[in-house]
């Protein structure tokens, strides 16, 4: 049972800390993994970034994922193939599925990140957080996503999540860091005492926060009147 997000992001941090990892990047899935994300990058001095994924659900039934769209530079799609065959769905089908969802998925980088760029994961250890992962369907597409970007390493680093999930993550992870693997697995808020509902002011905010945070230190590390950090700031982050 973890207190709240960022309790399970300090526990979680500290876990990823001793593991020796060539320069981490940790990817927060909004909304959930956010502030588990902050404590994270926090704990391995870390940039952090955000990986925005929409699912593209099947024809009548929306929580069936047949597709996902990832945001980058560029973006990203990436198809569930078996449920594509299950549905019998050929291109043009397809395609408007997708198009239908990448308003939301453009509406959400413009709120999230501005005109910030991705950070490049090339040769780099990618960390995927989250605040749980249930069926693992979200991260499971996150992670067949930055397979195209050149990692060095992915990593899944989760609070909570069901032993046959993670069993699954770690065929396709490098590695997979859970914290509870609880036997009975029941819905990701039973294991918080505090779980509520985020919105998107609440991961701006954070991702603020984590902004300034990583340009304090960098400006500590460079020495008193430095502009080494201000200079590696996104100009949009610099003019709020």
């Amino acid at each position: 049972m973890f207190r709240d997000r960022e309790d399970a992001g300090v526990k979680l941090g500290l876990e990823l800390s001793r593991l020796q990892l060539h320069q981490p990047v940790v990817l927060a899935l909004p909304r959930g993994g956010v502030l588990v994300a902050v404590e994270v990058a926090n704990a391995l001095n870390a940039p952090l970034d955000l990986l925005i994924v929409r699912k593209v659900g099947a024809p009548g039934n929306p929580e069936l994922a047949v597709a996902a769209i990832v945001d980058g530079d560029p973006g990203e799609v990436v198809l569930n193939r078996e449920i594509v065959e299950a549905y019998a769905l050929d291109e043009d089908e397809l395609r408007v599925l997708i198009a239908n969802e990448r308003p939301e998925l453009e509406r959400r980088r413009v709120a999230y990140r501005g005109k910030t760029k991705p950070i490049s994961i090339a040769g780099k250890t990618a960390i995927i957080v989250d605040d749980g992962a249930a069926t693992g369907t979200t991260m499971k597409i996150a992670i067949r996503a930055l397979k195209r970007r050149s990692p060095r390493e992915i990593i899944v680093a989760v609070p909570v999540s069901p032993q046959e999930t993670v069993a699954e993550l770690a065929r396709e992870a490098d590695r997979v860091v859970c914290l509870s693997q609880p036997g009975q697995f029941r819905a990701l808020s039973f294991h918080y005492l505090r779980f509520p509902q985020l919105s998107d002011s609440d991961i701006v905010t954070a991702m603020g926060k984590a902004v300034r945070s990583q340009t304090g230190a960098q400006q500590h590390a460079a020495g008193p009147g430095s502009k080494a950090a201000t200079k590696s700031m996104p100009r949009n982050n610099r003019e709020k």
